[in-house]
């Protein structure tokens, strides 16, 4: 099979794929524009990706055996609507695969399994500048929700948040 077949193959990624999708998730930082922002390693995607607790899964699409795209996610929940649902973290297709619709692929395939699991809604979050992704994502129907902003609180913040008195005052 050669790299401009039209086969692709999705399947859950392993173990010994961190070292791909660490670079996976590189390469996306610095599509966006933000590259100094990844501090995880290959290892860390060990450790909480394929250790005793999975923090998240993935899935690989290949080619003719060749990387050509990932999807990280992760199960969540709604108390709205009392059903579960999916997070998609990230969402990476190598530029020569691309138009190929891979990454319609890969999100068709985690909401699949999502919803065998009983899941009603897949939820992810866009980088304000990256239009592309905007655009790709309102032409498959995963719409920009109005009525909510992501907020977030890391490093050294939220350590100090998270080891403070739960009552707010100094110990």
């Amino acid at each position: 099979m050669n790299p401009t077949s039209n086969d692709v193959l999705i399947r859950p990624g392993r173990i010994d794929d961190v070292d791909t999708i660490h670079a996976a998730i590189l390469k996306l930082g610095t599509h966006i524009g933000a590259p100094e922002e990844i501090i995880s390693t290959a290892d860390d995607l060990k450790t909480y990706g394929f250790g005793e607790k999975p923090a998240f899964s993935t899935l690989i699409a290949e080619v003719g055996g060749e990387f050509a795209g990932l999807c990280l996610y992760f199960p969540i929940f709604s108390t709205w609507m009392g059903r579960p649902g999916v997070y998609v973290q990230d969402l990476y297709v190598e530029d020569r695969f691309r138009g190929r619709k891979i990454g319609e692929r890969l999100l068709r395939r985690v909401a699949a399994q999502c919803r065998e699991q009983g899941g009603v809604y897949l939820r992810l979050s866009v980088d304000s500048d990256n239009e592309g992704a905007k655009a790709f994502y309102e032409r498959l129907g995963i719409a920009w929700s109005s009525y909510e902003q992501t907020q977030k609180i890391i490093g050294e913040a939220f350590f100090a948040f998270a080891d403070a008195p739960e009552n707010g005052e100094q110990e």
